[in-house]
């Protein structure tokens, strides 16, 4: 299968991409077929010279059945060379925890899922407490 995909350049910490079509079965930054663009992630977003596309070639390959990274689809849907790839489940796993729950409780969302917990949980620890009792009286008896 012939994939659209970024192959890594540059040195370390400074890194440089290209855009290749290459079969999937060989390595990321190793045998490919030809060399469509560059990319370089260091540069601001609004210079031009940060994405380079030979924009015929790529129509071609996409004709050709090249199934494009998930990457290499943004930088094309960015360059209006294909659509633009619906964004992908993105949890907010940067946040710290105690921020997540903050802005959980604030969304409605949430507020229907707090509301329907503490009715499940509260048959729950009443049952235990009745039996929790029973055992625990018990044992004072035996003692005295």
């Amino acid at each position: 299968m012939l994939k659209l995909r970024l192959s890594r350049g540059g040195t370390k910490k400074r890194p440089v991409y290209k855009v290749v079509v290459a079969d999937s079965r060989f390595a990321r930054d190793g045998r490919f077929i030809e060399k469509v663009g560059f990319f370089n992630p260091l540069l601001p977003k609004d210079k031009k010279e940060r994405v380079g596309l030979e924009a015929e070639r790529i129509k071609y390959w996409l004709g050709q059945g090249a199934q494009p990274t998930t990457r290499v689809a943004r930088i094309l849907g960015e360059n209006e060379l294909m659509p633009m790839p619906a964004n992908g489940n993105n949890p907010k796993k940067a946040v710290p925890k105690k921020e997540r729950k903050k802005e959980g409780e604030d969304s409605p969302a949430a507020a229907p899922k707090a509301e329907a917990a503490p009715a499940a949980e509260a048959p729950k620890e009443e049952a235990p407490k009745a039996e929790a009792a029973p055992a625990a009286e018990a044992p004072k008896e035996e003692q005295k």
